[in-house]
C-alpha cells in the first residue's frame, strides 16, 4: 500500500467503534477522506501500540451498507419497520416540539433520557437531560448492575473508588522509581483476556506478572488467569462475600492483618452502643466548657473522645484505640451505657465465617481459601482487580466492603502496588459523577427531588445520580408517582443487550407517547422510535476523554455523510430546551471541562494526551496521609469519619446494615430449592467475546467470523447426561422462558453450570415485528427477571439465576 496522499491522525479510541471504554493511543491512516487502516500508537503510555479486534475492524465499520446516515422518521406503527428519510433540521424541530409537549403537560421529570454503557455519552446525556430538566438520567440495566454500584459502594466506606495499580499514573511506567510490582493480585470474577473495562486493560496485568506478580484468581470459569494462578478459588456464583469474609477470618485470627493502617486510619475504635447497635453520635455526648465540643467520657471519669461537629476523635493520649472490650459510657442525658468499639463488632461478623462454613456456602474448600488469605496477606505490595460480576448480584455493597476491608486491613490502599485511590486527570471532570464535581450538573436540589428512586435509596440520594432503572420500567405502567411519557434512548439496546426481561420492556416502550434515539445502527430498539438520528464514530468527532489518567482529546479524522457526534446533538437540543444554555460552541464545553489542567482544547488537542505532573494530587500515593482525598484538606478518606470505615456510617442512615456480611442472592439453589429441582443447573451469563461489546458488531464481517454464533459452555459431562455434542444446538430454559444456543462443550466450567453469551441478536434477519433481528431467539436476557435489585437499589442476580437444558429437537420437558 502506498503511503502517497495518507494523512495520520493520531486520536483516542472511544465508542463508538470499538464499543468499549476506550484510552487506546491510536494512528488512523486516512486517504481522500477514507480510513484506510488503524494502528495502535506506539508511543502511548497505555496500549503501547497495542490493539484489539474491534478496532482493527474500524474500516468495515465505517462504512458498512447497513450503517446509519440520514435521521428516520418512523410512518408506521411501532415495530413495523417503516421509515421515512427527513433532514436534521425536520429531526430536530420534531424532537423539540413532542418533547416541549410533554414538558408543558406533565413535567420534565416525565421524559426519561436513557443510556447504556461504552461511547463517551454520560456527560452528553447529562447535558442534555438537564437542559430539558429532567434529572431522570437512567442506566437502563437492573439495578445499574454495571460499575456504577461499585463505586456508590467504595463512596460508601472509603469515599473514593480505587484500582489496581499498574504504573499507569506515569509516562514511563513500570520504570517509575515510585512504582513497585504487586508481589501478589487477586484476579476476581474477570476475564481480563476478553475485556478492557472500566479504564483497565488486560495487557497491564499480564506485563505485571512478566515481572513477577502471582495470581490468586476468584471464578467459577477456568479462565486465561486461572489457568495461570498460584491459587485458584473456584467458587458458587453469588458466594463472593462469604469468600472474602472468610478470607478476612483468616487475617484476622492468624493476625495477618496491617496494626497501624486499622488503628490509625479506620473507624475500628470508635465506640458504639451495645443497646441499639448503633455508633455514638453528636446525640449522645455532652459538651465540655467553652470549647464548643462534645466529649465521651467512661466510667472512671476519663475522656474517651471528643466530637468537634464534624467527626469523632479518638487520638486522646490516654486512650489506646486499639484496645477492644466493654466499656461504660456516660451520656448527655446522664444515663450509663455499656458500649464496645466498631473492631469489636467487626471481629465478631468476620467469626461468622469461619472456613468449614464458608466452603459449605461456596464450595471452595476451606483449605484453598485459608492458602489464598495467607499469600495475600503475606504478599508486600498486593492488589485487587475486581471485574462487572460483582456488580451483577443484588448485595453488591456488602460484597464490595468485604473485598474493600481486604486491601486495607493488609495496608494495600493507597500505596505503590496496591489499590490506589483514583482521580480524574487534573481534577478535569465532565458531569457529575460519583465523588467528582463536574461542569455539567443539575441546576439545583429541587431539580433532583423527583428522581425516580432518590426516596427510597440511599445511595441514589447521596451520591448515586442515575434513576432506579427497576423503579422506572414500573413507573412506566403505574404512571405513580408521576406518568412517564417519553423516552430519549442514546447508547442503549434495551431489547438486545441491557434490559433484563425484555418482553416486559418492549411492552413499556409502546405504552410511551414519544421515544427519539441515536444509534449508528437499527437495532431491535431502535423499531420502537419515532425518531431515529444517526450517530458518529470516535473517528468522526472530537472529544475530550476525562477519566481517571491520561486526560485525553478525541481528534477527528474524517466525516461520513449526515451522521453527527453525540455532543453535536445534544448540544445542539440542549440550546433548544434552555434558553439560558451557556456555551456558543462544543469547544468552549471542552475548555470548560479541561480548565483545572490549564490547557485550552485545542493544547490539548496537539498534545493528544497529558499525564499530571508526578507532584499534582491527582497522582498517588499516600494521598490519605497528604490531606489529598478530604474536601477540608485534613488527613483521612472522604468519608463522614474521615476513616476507612469499617462499620459504615452512610449504611446506618439508610437503616441498612453498616458491616460486610453475605447475602444468599434469591434465585439460586440454595434460596430456591423448589426451582432447583425443575432447573438443576446455575445459569451464570454475560460470558465475553474479545469479539463484541456487548450486543455490538454482530454486524461486522471480521467479527462475526472471530464469534459466529451465541454460545452455550457446558461441561462435558453435563453435555453427555443431555446427550448434547459440541457444536449442537439447545434450548437453555427456566421458568420466565427459553432461548437457542450453540454448545461449547468444555471443561472449562463446573459440572453444575452453564455459561450464556449475552447480547445476542441477528442483524442479517427481518427488523420488523416479530422478527425484530431475531432478537427472541437467543436473547439470554429473556431469562432474567427485573425487579430483584439489592437492598439499597443496587445490583442484579445477573450471574446465579437457575435453568435446565436440552437438545433441539428433542422431546421437550413439560
Amino acid at each position: 500500500m502506498s503511503n502517497e496522499n495518507v494523512q495520520i491522525v493520531r486520536t483516542t479510541t472511544w465508542s463508538a467503534g470499538p464499543g468499549c471504554h476506550g484510552g487506546c493511543g491510536v494512528l488512523a491512516y486516512i486517504k481522500d477522506g477514507e480510513l484506510i487502516k488503524l494502528e495502535g500508537d506506539p508511543d502511548h503510555p497505555w496500549n503501547q501500540g497495542r490493539l484489539c479486534a474491534r478496532a482493527l475492524a474500524m474500516t468495515q465499520y465505517i462504512r458498512h451498507p447497513n450503517r446509519l446516515t440520514r435521521p428516520l422518521k418512523r410512518v408506521g406503527k411501532r415495530g413495523e419497520g417503516k421509515w421515512k428519510e427527513i433532514s436534521w433540521d425536520e429531526a430536530f424541530d420534531l424532537i423539540e416540539k413532542k418533547m416541549k409537549t410533554i414538558r408543558k403537560e406533565y413535567g420534565p421529570e416525565s421524559v426519561i433520557f436513557s443510556m447504556g454503557t461504552g461511547r463517551d455519552i454520560g456527560p452528553w446525556i447529562c447535558m442534555l437531560a438537564y437542559a430539558f430538566g429532567s434529572p431522570n438520567v437512567m442506566f437502563s440495566l437492573s439495578g445499574s448492575a454495571c460499575y456504577g454500584p461499585r463505586i456508590s459502594a467504595c463512596n460508601t466506606f472509603q469515599g473514593n473508588y480505587c484500582v489496581f495499580d499498574a504504573g499507569q499514573w506515569f509516562p514511563d511506567r513500570y520504570e517509575n522509581p515510585k512504582f513497585k510490582v504487586p508481589e501478589c493480585m487477586i484476579v476476581w470474577g474477570y476475564n481480563i483476556a476478553a475485556t478492557c473495562p472500566d479504564n483497565l486493560f488486560g495487557h497491564w496485568i499480564i506485563d505485571l506478572m512478566k515481572r513477577g506478580t502471582k495470581i490468586i484468581s476468584v471464578d467459577p470459569r477456568l479462565t486465561w488467569f486461572s489457568s495461570r494462578a498460584k491459587h485458584w478459588l473456584q467458587l458458587r456464583p453469588g458466594t463472593d462475600a462469604a469468600l472474602a469474609m472468610g478470607m478476612l477470618n483468616v487475617l484476622i485470627n492468624e493476625d495477618l492483618y496491617d496494626h497501624e493502617f486499622l488503628e490509625k486510619w479506620t473507624n475500628a475504635p470508635h465506640l458504639m452502643r451495645e443497646d441499639t447497635g448503633k455508633l455514638l453520635r453528636e446525640s449522645h455526648l455532652r459538651e465540655e466548657g467553652s470549647e464548643n465540643k462534645f466529649v465521651v467520657w467512661d466510667d472512671t471519669g476519663r475522656r474517651l473522645a471528643i466530637w468537634d461537629g464534624s467527626q469523632v476523635s479518638y487520638n486522646l493520649p490516654d486512650v489506646n484505640p486499639a484496645l477492644s472490650g466493654r466499656r461504660e459510657v456516660t451520656l448527655a442525658d446522664g444515663n450509663t451505657v455499656s458500649c464496645h468499639t466498631v473492631w469489636d463488632a467487626f471481629r465478631e461478623e468476620v467469626n461468622n465465617y469461619p472456613l468449614d462454613k464458608v466452603e459449605e456456602i461456596t464450595w471452595v474448600p476451606a483449605k484453598d481459601i485459608q492458602k489464598a488469605a495467607r499469600f495475600y496477606a503475606k504478599s508486600k505490595p498486593a492488589s485487587i482487580q475486581w471485574g462487572v460480576s460483582i456488580d451483577m448480584t443484588p448485595a453488591v455493597t456488602p460484597l464490595c466492603h468485604a473485598i474493600s476491608s481486604l486491601w486495607a486491613l493488609t495496608g494495600n490502599l493507597d500505596v505503590p502496588g496496591g489499590n490506589v485511590i483514583t482521580r480524574f486527570a487534573y481534577d478535569a471532570v465532565a458531569y457529575a459523577l460519583p465523588g467528582a464535581d463536574g461542569v455539567i450538573r443539575l441546576r439545583n436540589k429541587e431539580q433532583d427531588a423527583c428522581r425516580v428512586g432518590v426516596k427510597e435509596y440511599g445511595p441514589y440520594r447521596t451520591f448515586h445520580w442515575r434513576a432506579q432503572t427497576d423503579l422506572t420500567l414500573e413507573q412506566i405502567f403505574t404512571g405513580k408517582p408521576y406518568p412517564i411519557k417519553g423516552m430519549w434512548i442514546q447508547t442503549a439496546g434495551i431489547l438486545n443487550g441491557i434490559g433484563l426481561d425484555p418482553k416486559r420492556w418492549r411492552e413499556a416502550l409502546k405504552k410511551l407517547d414519544f421515544i427519539a434515539a441515536v444509534d449508528l445502527f437499527m437495532t431491535p430498539t431502535t423499531q420502537y422510535a419515532d425518531v431515529v438520528l444517526p450517530a458518529a464514530t470516535f473517528l468522526e468527532k472530537d472529544g475530550v476523554r476525562s477519566w481517571w489518567v491520561p486526560l485525553q482529546s478525541i481528534n477527528k479524522a474524517l466525516k461520513v455523510e449526515e451522521c453527527r457526534p453525540d455532543v453535536e446533538i445534544n448540544f445542539e437540543l440542549a440550546k433548544r430546551f434552555d434558553p439560558d444554555f451557556k456555551y456558543e460552541t462544543i469547544h468552549d464545553l471542552f475548555d470548560d471541562i479541561i480548565k483545572p489542567s490549564g490547557m485550552t482544547y485545542k493544547e490539548l488537542q496537539e498534545k493528544v494526551w497529558s499525564i499530571p505532573p508526578e507532584e499534582h494530587p491527582t497522582v498517588p500515593y499516600f494521598r490519605h496521609e497528604k490531606g489529598q482525598l478530604r474536601p477540608d484538606g485534613k488527613p483521612g478518606f472522604k468519608t463522614p469519619t474521615g476513616k476507612f470505615e469499617l462499620y459504615s456510617t452512610y449504611r446506618e442512615d439508610w437503616g441498612l446494615d453498616p458491616l460486610p456480611h453475605h447475602e444468599e442472592p434469591p434465585l439460586t439453589p440454595v434460596s430456591r430449592p423448589d426451582l432447583a429441582e425443575k432447573y438443576p443447573l446455575i445459569l451464570s451469563t454475560g460470558r465475553r467475546s474479545p469479539a463484541y461489546f456487548h450486543s455490538e458488531h454482530r454486524m461486522i464481517p471480521w467479527l462475526r467470523q472471530l464469534d459466529p454464533d451465541p454460545v452455550v459452555e457446558i461441561h462435558p459431562e453435563t453435555a453427555s447426561e443431555h446427550g448434547i455434542g459440541n457444536g449442537e444446538w439447545v434450548w437453555v430454559e427456566n421458568w420466565m422462558g427459553k432461548c437457542r444456543l450453540k454448545a461449547k462443550v468444555s471443561p472449562i466450567v463446573p459440572r453444575w453450570m452453564v455459561m450464556a453469551a449475552h447480547g445476542w441478536w441477528f442483524p442479517e434477519k427481518s427488523g420488523k415485528e416479530p422478527s425484530l433481528y431475531g432478537v427472541w431467539e437467543s436473547n439470554i436476557n429473556q431469562l432474567l427477571p427485573m425487579g430483584h435489585q439489592g437492598k439499597d437499589g443496587q445490583g442484579a442476580p445477573l450471574k446465579h439465576s437457575l435453568c435446565k437444558i436440552y437438545k433441539v429437537g428433542a422431546k421437550e420437558e413439560s
